[in-house]
C-alpha cells in the first residue's frame, strides 16, 4: 500500500540543534529511494508502507547510534485506495486553486 507520511524526529538529550540528525534521516530516506520534501518542522515522504516505515525505523536506529538516548517522533499518515496521488499532486491541487483566485 502506498503512503504519504509527515514526520518529525526530535532527539532528546543532545543539545539544542537537531539539524545534523535531520540530515542523517534525509540521507537514509534518499538511500531508500523515497521521494521527500523537507519543511520547517518535519519531512514529507512517500512510498510503499513498509519502505517508509522501515526508513523511519532506520532513522531512529542511526540517531541512537549517534548518541541520542531518547527520540520523540510524531507521524501523520495518509493512504488512498481510489487512485494514486503523490505529494506533488496534492501541492499542485492547492496551487492551482490559488492561481484561479489571482
Amino acid at each position: 500500500m502506498k503512503v504519504i507520511a509527515d514526520f518529525s524526529v526530535v532527539p532528546i538529550g543532545v543539545g539544542v540543534s537537531v539539524s545534523k540528525y535531520v540530515a542523517v534521516c534525509h540521507r537514509i530516506l534518499s538511500e531508500a529511494g523515497l521521494p521527500t520534501r523537507l519543511h520547517a518542522y518535519g519531512t514529507n515522504v512517500e512510498g510503499e508502507w513498509d519502505a517508509v516505515f522501515g526508513a523511519i525505523r532506520r532513522c531512529h536506529e542511526e540517531i541512537h547510534t549517534m548518541g541520542a538516548p531518547r527520540i520523540s517522533t510524531v507521524i501523520k499518515v495518509g493512504t488512498r485506495t481510489d487512485r494514486d496521488q503523490t505529494m506533488l499532486d496534492k501541492i499542485g491541487s492547492v496551487e492551482s486553486k490559488l492561481d484561479e483566485e489571482r
